[in-house]
């Protein structure tokens, strides 16, 4: 048990979701769930230990099973990945992680699955970001199975306007500009990258340095 983990830390409806819980139980998987979180990126292996931990104590609770979906994803665990989210989305109702889902897809080899959870009737459901991820991964099983001019053709539901970016825009635009160069059409490409770097001002995707090995 992390003792040292503050409970207090956890994210306030998960701490509501946990209610459900007797006082003791809901304290322990509390700090699992933060102790969870703060090794997601450093350690995911261990992180998944952890929800794993709060998931033998509350399975029944949506917001564990998806750390648990959500820590098996960054732990490279596919198949607990794919399950744990799909039971989560079951127990919550909530469609938000249709990105990771239909990213497991394709982890998985199937990337025909993700395709099709672009048709999903709750993607409206998504917020302007999520849903923009959603495109990048599909427009990447596209890719998958050699369809590059549908690859960019879902890329451009996502929003090509460069006068009115959106959360989300810079990953959009760059996964839009590596389409392009995948298709021959460097010029393109290089302009779709100066647009992803206009947007990243912290320089978090390496547009630059796509257009330096374009020109």
């Amino acid at each position: 048990m992390p003792e040292d983990a503050d409970p207090t830390l956890l994210d306030r409806d998960v701490r509501a979701e946990l209610r459900s819980l007797t006082k003791p139980n809901a304290d322990a998987v509390s700090r699992y769930l933060v102790v969870a979180g703060e090794l997601l990126d450093t350690d995911p292996k261990r992180a998944l230990a952890h929800a794993q931990a709060a998931r033998a104590r509350a399975a029944r609770v949506g917001a564990v099973r998806e750390a648990v979906g959500i820590a098996a994803y960054h732990a490279g665990e596919w198949a607990e990945a794919l399950t744990e989210l799909r039971t989560a989305r079951r127990i919550t109702g909530d469609p938000r992680n249709l990105p990771l889902l239909a990213d497991c897809e394709r982890a998985l080899g199937r990337p025909g699955q993700a395709v099709r959870l672009l048709n999903d009737p709750e993607v409206s459901r998504l917020d302007v970001e999520t849903r923009i991820e959603l495109f990048i991964v599909v427009a990447g099983a596209r890719r998958d199975l050699g369809q590059l001019d549908a690859a960019l053709a879902v890329l451009s539901r996502g929003g090509l306007d460069r006068d009115r970016p959106r959360p989300g825009s810079a990953r959009l635009w760059y996964a839009y500009a590596d389409a392009l160069e995948a298709a021959g059409k460097l010029e393109d490409a290089a302009s779709w990258f100066a647009a992803s770097a206009a947007v990243d001002p912290e320089g978090e995707l390496d547009a630059v340095e796509r257009i330096d090995a374009l020109l």
